[in-house]
Formats: structure tokens, C-alpha cells, sequence
């Protein structure tokens, strides 16, 4: 608990920097947003400066020296340390909505590749040709039947029936837990 002597001075202290920024705010503010290049950023280095002279009471009479030349040196001395910090650190770089997603892990991509392919070995060898020819070879029905020598309703009868059959076999395959005995 503060005691009571302390609770003045901390009130004391608050009519302080209140007239501290009320005579040297405007001023304070314009020098710290030209340093800073920014208005808000300006006005976080004028909140810090007033907090650093909170903190040091004593030297905001005027028989120690300036207070306008003692805030416009917190004032500057931050903004450097800020400019400073910038510097010290990678450049941010903003997220843009045309920012490429991220994709899929590869393992997810082979491990899919071998549940189909074991899958595709469950299928009788026309369903097989069938579906390598259209899915795995990007020929159209056409061409499909043309190099397998079926008609073209065929090779559609046989697709719907392949992809069907192979749906049922990946179904059927275990699902494996990873970290499970």
C-alpha cells in the first residue's frame, strides 16, 4: 500500500508532467514526428520521453538546466535508439493477398502417391490401362482409345467403373497411425 506522503508526490508528479506537456507537447510532438518520418511513431517517442522525465522529477526545474533543451535531448536520444533498433533488425515484410499459399508437405504428396498406386494393383489390367492412359498419360477418351484399340465409349464405361472400383480400394487400405503399436 502507498502511503499517504507518497500518493501527493506521485500527484504531484502526474501536475507535473501534465504541465510539462501542455507547455512543450505541440513542440515536442513536431520535432519528434520530422525525426521519426511518422506521426504515430512520433507521438510513442513523445509518451516515452514524458514517462523518462516522470521517472526523473528532479531535473525538471529550471535551476538544473533548460527543460525544453533537457525533453528535446530524451527526445532525440529515443528517436535515435528507435532508429537504431530498426536498423539492427531484417526489414519487415508485409503478407500481400497475391502472396503464394503454402503448399502441402511432400511426404503428404508421396505418401498419397503410394495409397493410390497400391490401390491401382487391387484393379483388373483394362481398368489399370484405362486410368494410366487418361489420368497418369493426360490423353484424352479419344486418344486413350485410339492406343489401347477400344472404342471411345469404352474407355468411358471403363473409367467410371476403374475410378469407382479404385475409391473402394483406397477405402479399403488401413489407416495407419503414426506413433500406434
Amino acid at each position: 500500500m502507498v502511503s499517504w506522503s507518497r500518493k501527493r508526490d506521485l500527484s504531484a508528479d502526474e501536475v507535473l508532467v501534465r504541465q510539462l506537456y501542455n507547455e512543450h507537447g505541440g513542440a515536442l510532438l513536431a520535432y519528434a514526428t520530422r525525426l521519426m518520418g511518422d506521426r504515430a511513431l512520433g507521438e510513442d517517442v513523445v509518451q516515452e520521453t514524458l514517462i523518462k522525465a516522470w521517472r526523473n522529477p528532479e531535473r525538471l526545474t529550471e535551476d538544473k538546466g533548460s527543460v525544453r533543451g533537457f525533453l528535446f535531448t530524451i527526445t532525440r536520444n529515443i528517436a535515435i535508439d528507435r532508429h537504431r533498433a530498426r536498423q539492427a533488425r531484417p526489414a519487415e515484410v508485409a503478407e500481400t493477398v497475391s502472396s503464394t499459399p503454402v503448399e502441402r508437405d511432400h511426404a503428404d504428396q508421396v505418401v498419397d502417391s503410394m495409397v493410390v498406386l497400391e490401390a491401382m494393383e487391387k484393379l483388373s489390367e483394362e481398368h489399370q490401362q484405362v486410368l494410366k492412359a487418361i489420368y497418369f498419360q493426360g490423353r484424352s477418351v479419344d486418344e486413350a482409345a485410339e492406343s489401347l484399340g477400344v472404342p471411345a465409349g469404352t474407355i468411358k464405361s471403363r473409367s467410371y467403373y476403374a475410378l469407382r472400383r479404385l475409391r473402394e480400394a483406397i477405402a479399403e487400405q488401413p489407416v495407419v497411425v503414426e506413433g500406434a503399436a
